[in-house]
């Protein structure tokens, strides 16, 4: 509600200097609503695992052994039933770990492969989630390819995360090997960009950014600096307990809220590293504010230059899932809050899971900004954005839409709604001048935002958006 505005009269001078002051600080945040259209869906089902390398240690032939109760390990293939939480909204997935080999699952960063139309880099996060139940998970890279004609998604190669060389300074989980592969309790990888010889990756334990060469073999591990003082996360490799249980620890990143977005200049010459979530203020347990903190670095000097620029978040919105640039100053940022599945089947008032969505998914956005237009308080530009729980469908290609429709979606939705309800959706790239792509994290085997009770696949979807693309 508008408020009242007071009478001529009473508007003295001091008074409306104040009012003009607090008009000209506050940031201009009105953006245009863009209409994303399906044109394509390709499904990798969630169940896609893959064989470690023969000279991985015997161990990485199962994954997910530490995902019970208390981290303890457990060695019988598929002991140990996952769910999407705990009681009572946590909903049984179907599937149970350890698994019989290593899963393709959870991508997490996408870019199209230089040179060869249809084909992207994505990336596999750490595992299971966190750095306690992710020591058996192996990190790796993959090259696929979706046919939107067919609906299916090609896995052309996988290139394994290692540390030969011992450029990672610190322990890590197969230290005395020859080799010595990376896993998830090693380093959180959530973003990529690839370079000449190379990737470039950005972690969320330290966070780091990490430089790899094209084998996936680490060359270079860069600690992180915010306004010269190091910017670390409670799972940096330097923290420890304290011996007294009243002792704080010097920490502004928070858990799994390091850098899941990456994207890269057109030139090359310098990545834009994004925070998932608000960092803290100093000393204390409270966000620094809405937005998330875009940190500068200098890819010839490799070093961070000491500039910093601000997004602010969404209404509702609490993380973004992936970065990458359009052209050389405007680039497309995943928005999401932290709920799964359709909200037509959001849990009425006394009910509960399996058979409903205790918190449905309400804000997963495609936010486009303008990094070239900062304002005096660091904030980028949004420009405008599209909703992924709104997505156009008028050709029926939507391959699988899950539980949506067997709710009441209400007499102002569009009977062709198509919706992207998942708990993380952590890939966005540019395809052309008219379409982007964009995938989910399906977090396997505890994310089920298409289905109630089945484990997400894999999905990546063809968007038509060329007002959104052409938009300054």
């Amino acid at each position: 509600m508008r408020k009242p505005v007071p009478s001529k009269t009473l508007l003295g001078k001091p008074l409306l200097a104040t009012l003009l002051a607090c008009l000209v600080a506050t940031p201009a945040i009105a953006e245009t609503s863009f209409q994303a259209t399906l044109e394509g869906m390709a499904v990798l089902p969630a169940l896609t695992l893959i064989q470690p390398p023969a000279d991985a240690p015997a161990e990485a032939r199962l994954a997910g052994r530490y995902t019970g109760a208390g981290n303890l390990r457990e060695d019988r293939p598929g002991s140990i039933p996952a769910t999407t939480g705990p009681a009572p909204q946590g909903r049984a997935t179907g599937v149970s770990l350890p698994l019989n080999g290593q899963a393709v699952q959870g991508f997490s960063g996408i870019k199209p492969v230089a040179g060869e139309p249809g084909a992207y880099w994505v990336l596999t996060d750490n595992g299971f989630g966190t750095r306690r139940n992710s020591a058996d998970a192996l990190l790796m890279l993959h090259k696929v390819r979706p046919d939107f004609r067919t609906g299916q998604v090609a896995v052309e190669r996988t290139i394994f995360l290692s540390d030969p060389d011992r450029r990672v300074p610190f322990r890590i989980t197969y230290e005395g090997t020859e080799r010595r592969y990376l896993t998830g309790a090693d380093l959180d990888i959530e973003s990529i960009q690839p370079v000449a010889g190379g990737f470039w990756i950005g972690d969320e334990f330290g966070p780091y950014l990490i430089e790899v060469d094209a084998e996936g073999r680490v060359r270079r591990v860069v600690e992180t600096v915010l306004d010269g003082q190091p910017l670390i996360s409670p799972d940096h490799h330097s923290l420890q307990v304290p011996a007294t249980p009243t002792a704080g620890t010097p920490f502004r990143v928070r858990r799994s809220g390091g850098f899941e977005g990456m994207a890269q200049s057109p030139d090359g010459q310098t990545l834009y590293a994004l925070v998932e979530q608000p960092l803290f203020r100093p000393g204390t347990d409270q966000a620094e504010g809405p937005f998330l903190r875009i940190l500068e670095f200098s890819v010839p000097r490799g070093a961070w230059t000491g500039r910093a620029m601000r997004f602010r978040l969404s209404e509702g919105a609490t993380n973004i899932g992936d970065f990458n640039m359009v052209d050389e100053r405007r680039a497309l940022i995943v928005e999401r809050d932290n709920g799964e599945g359709d909200p037509s089947l959001a849990c009425a008032e006394g009910r509960n899971p399996p058979g409903c969505f205790a918190t449905p998914a309400r804000v997963k956005r495609v936010t486009l900004v303008d990094l070239g237009a900062v304002d005096g308080e660091g904030f980028v530009r949004r420009i405008g954005s599209i909703d992924l729980m709104a997505i156009r469908d008028p050709e029926g290609v939507a391959r699988q839409r899950g539980e949506a429709g067997r709710g009441d979606l209400g007499p102002d939705v569009p009977r062709d709604r198509f919706s992207f309800p998942f708990f993380t959706i952590e890939n966005v790239a540019v395809v052309d001048a008219d379409h982007i792509i964009v995938g989910n994290d399906n977090n396997l085997p505890f994310s089920a935002g298409r289905h109630l009770a089945r484990p997400d696949d894999n999905e990546l979807i063809l968007l038509r958006v060329p007002e959104l693309l052409r938009a300054r």
